[in-house]
């Protein structure tokens, strides 16, 4: 022990003084976090409806969900055509030999997904649950629910999940 603290002397230097002011100055900064912390929480609180929206995303969260890449985005990447004022976006997603095609209108959603296959999309987005949406034979599906604000499609098929990016509708 280090007689003038009372703190043990790592055995180094054989004065512990070092140790002893490195623990009392992580103490220090525990405690200022703490009442910085308790500050915001009384000055600036998290409003309800965005801590729910942050717990809902995180638990929308898959671990082993592979993410597709956002390849096309007509918003980006078209040309745009004269005379057309209200044209649906159309996007492309991959992930590996997976793509799926997705024209975003003010009436929903429709897609393909390629290749055909068996698989279950849901439409993940805001404050509400994820919202299935069937796919035929053909890999093809349709949602009469236009997504609000930022939304991400999950597809599950036999053998994996995956997620595209996150847009803004």
């Amino acid at each position: 022990m280090n007689k003038d603290n009372g703190f043990p002397y790592d055995g180094a230097n054989g004065d512990g003084d070092e140790s002893a002011d490195a623990l009392l100055e992580a103490t220090a900064d525990a405690l200022l976090e703490e009442e910085l912390r308790q500050a915001a929480a009384v000055l600036d609180p998290v409003p309800d409806f965005l801590r729910q929206l942050a717990l809902e995303a995180y638990a929308l969260h898959d671990l082993d969900a592979r993410i597709a890449e956002l390849t096309f985005d007509s918003l980006v990447d078209a040309l745009p055509v004269r005379g057309v004022t209200d044209a649906p976006r159309m996007l492309t997603f991959r992930a590996g030999a997976l793509t799926v095609d997705v024209e975003v209108t003010g009436d929903g959603l429709i897609g393909q997904v390629l290749p055909p296959g068996s698989a279950r999309i849901e439409v993940l987005g805001g404050p509400g649950a994820a919202r299935p949406v069937a796919v035929d034979s053909l890999g093809r599906f349709l949602s009469d629910d236009p997504p609000r604000g930022p939304f991400a499609l999950r597809l599950r098929t036999g053998t994996e999940v995956i997620v595209t990016e996150w847009l803004r509708a």
